[in-house]
């Protein structure tokens, strides 16, 4: 045999077995919109897909919606960040095996000006509560998504039920909406994550962060493999991969501009 039938042998053989790396399957992951835009799937995707050969593919929506995705069988493990959500989720019995993976948090960002004076405030809800008070314009996501949920959760705890003209429901996703609250001038709740890869913020800056009632934390569900028909096995390898020593330091190890905008968690 010459030497070119040999290479061309060789050739063939690591085509055949990248081919077949490739032909595992693919799962469906639903999850949150600021895993997507802060850019941290584009970055730990690849490095599971080479490791393991299992092809991800990403819907990208609210967390409610997520959870509503997986509860329906359309997705293979959801990961989100509303833990309130996740447990119930998981009692449903819409999914099994939740497991806390990574946090960040999320930061008020408003005009520079800051009108309602919210970075003079003591603590979120009271930077809640002066931006009611001062009638500031106000951009919320408005679609069941973590951020959602949280801001939501806040304005409750500051007593107030927002509503008016100073107030806009959007039905957006973090990118969107944090470029409705370019243009109008506004404030709005986002997850740190997001706001690192926005490039777009005009005259907004962060106005108020570091209270604990900010903490956010990321949590997978696989979807309930007794109620549907999905692809469990594969999707448990992610799963397990999320939490692992590799998949932890991949999380980590995800950067932009300098920062990190995620830190793992795993237990």
């Amino acid at each position: 045999m010459t030497v070119s039938a040999l290479t061309a042998g060789a050739l063939a053989l690591g085509l055949a077995a990248g081919t077949a790396a490739q032909d595992r399957g693919a799962i469906t992951v639903a999850s949150t919109t600021s895993t997507e835009s802060s850019g941290l799937f584009e970055s730990i995707i690849p490095q599971f897909e080479e490791a393991t050969g299992i092809e991800v593919r990403v819907v990208a929506v609210g967390t409610g919606q997520a959870l509503e995705i997986g509860c329906r069988g359309d997705a293979d493990a959801v990961l989100v960040h509303a833990p309130d959500a996740e447990r119930e989720f998981v009692d449903e019995g819409c999914g099994v095996d939740r497991r806390e993976v990574m946090y960040n948090d999320f930061i008020v960002v408003g005009p520079a000006e800051d009108p309602a004076d919210a970075g003079g405030a003591g603590s979120a809800v009271e930077a809640f509560r002066r931006i009611a008070e001062a009638e500031a314009p106000f951009a919320s996501r408005g679609d069941d998504s973590g951020t959602n949920k949280k801001e939501l959760s806040i304005w409750a705890e500051a007593g107030i039920e927002p509503a008016g003209r100073w107030y806009r429901e959007l039905g957006s996703g973090m990118g969107a909406t944090l470029n409705t609250a370019a243009g109008m001038d506004a404030y709005t709740l986002a997850d740190r994550g997001t706001w690192i890869s926005f490039d777009n913020r005009q005259n907004l800056e962060i106005v108020y962060e570091g209270d604990e009632i900010l903490f956010n934390q990321y949590g997978s569900i696989l979807v309930n493999p007794e109620r549907h028909d999905i692809n469990h096995e594969l999707a448990q390898e992610w799963h397990d991969w999320l939490v692992s020593e590799e998949g932890q330091e991949a999380i980590g190890a995800y950067r932009l501009r300098g920062q990190q905008l995620f830190t793992p968690n795993a237990e």
